[in-house]
């Protein structure tokens, strides 16, 4: 899916962990599959989880988790990654890696979330709880930006849509998105990557954790609203919208934010990642159907 991405296999995986981490040489070594970009996992016996970066942009998330997941877990509702094993470079693997605790649950589909109004507050409750993280220090996330910057790439992803999907609709939507006052306030924490692959429930659809802070850091926190698209559905929104405490001006960029990343990611992974290409086109549709 990306330049510069390694082969990463479970006999790799064996090796690393023997040599660097003996006391677990003998647990079994599992891909687990997973519609991630960034990383490669592979469970660890029945308690432990590995993961790896892929290619090369996704290194420095390795080290960026490693310091900041233990100091943002406590204040949290639910379970995040909890680092037990920082794994170094090898001779079968150039970056570092890490071990983590095994998080149960699955991801939820969009489309088809059991308990939507509960998952919807229980969402709610982790962005403001994450929001309330003391900033000092923080990293700037990516995606904590003015929605302005994203302008050329969702534009040249509307180009590359075209006769795919709505484009004109999508369009009038991005520049209404534009049009939304900026973030004035003080930045705070956002993970700004929810979405449903970063999402764990349980069979009863209750929210059990939230995984994969690589972009996890301060900005405008508008960004982790896009949740409300890409996994809730219409129903359900007032409730996130309201545990969040979003205003109309956040609510309006956190729309302009899925539906960008929604844009961006389709013809990226149209044909290299079904299950991220119809998220995508679930979240467009999603935009396009609201009334606003």
């Amino acid at each position: 899916m990306r330049d510069g991405e390694l082969d990463i296999d479970a006999p790799l995986v064996e090796r690393l962990v023997a040599r660097q981490f003996p006391a677990w040489a003998e647990l079994p070594v599992t891909r687990l599959r997973s519609s991630g970009t960034e990383n490669a996992m592979f469970r660890l016996g029945p308690e432990l989880v590995v993961r790896l970066p892929r290619h090369p942009g996704a290194v420095a998330d390795v080290t960026h988790e490693r310091d900041w997941l233990p100091r943002l877990g406590p204040g949290l509702p639910v379970a995040v990654p909890e680092p037990v094993g920082s794994g170094e470079p090898d001779g079968g693997f150039p970056w570092p890696w890490s071990v983590y605790r095994w998080l149960d649950g699955a991801n939820p589909v969009a489309g088809a979330v059991a308990e939507p109004e509960q998952l919807a507050k229980e969402l709610g409750m982790f962005v403001a709880a994450l929001r309330r993280t003391p900033a000092m220090d923080a990293p700037r996330s990516h995606r904590g930006a003015p929605l302005a910057g994203q302008d050329e790439s969702t534009r040249e992803a509307l180009a590359q849509l075209a006769g795919r999907i709505d484009t004109a609709g999508a369009t009038a939507r991005w520049e209404r998105a534009l049009t939304a006052p900026v973030h004035t306030g003080p930045p705070v924490w956002a993970h700004a990557d929810l979405s449903p692959g970063n999402v764990l429930v349980t069979g009863g659809g209750r929210l059990s954790a939230v995984i994969d802070f690589g972009c996890a850091g301060v900005g405008d926190p508008a960004v982790d609203l896009i949740a409300a698209w890409n996994l809730l559905p219409a129903s359900a929104r007032g409730v996130f919208r309201d545990a969040v405490g979003a205003d109309d001006a956040e609510w309006a960029r956190g729309r302009g934010w899925a539906l960008s990343v929604a844009l961006v990611q389709l013809p990226y992974y149209w044909r290299t990642n079904p299950v991220l290409a119809q998220n995508a086109r679930h979240t467009i549709g999603e935009v396009l159907a609201e009334r606003v």
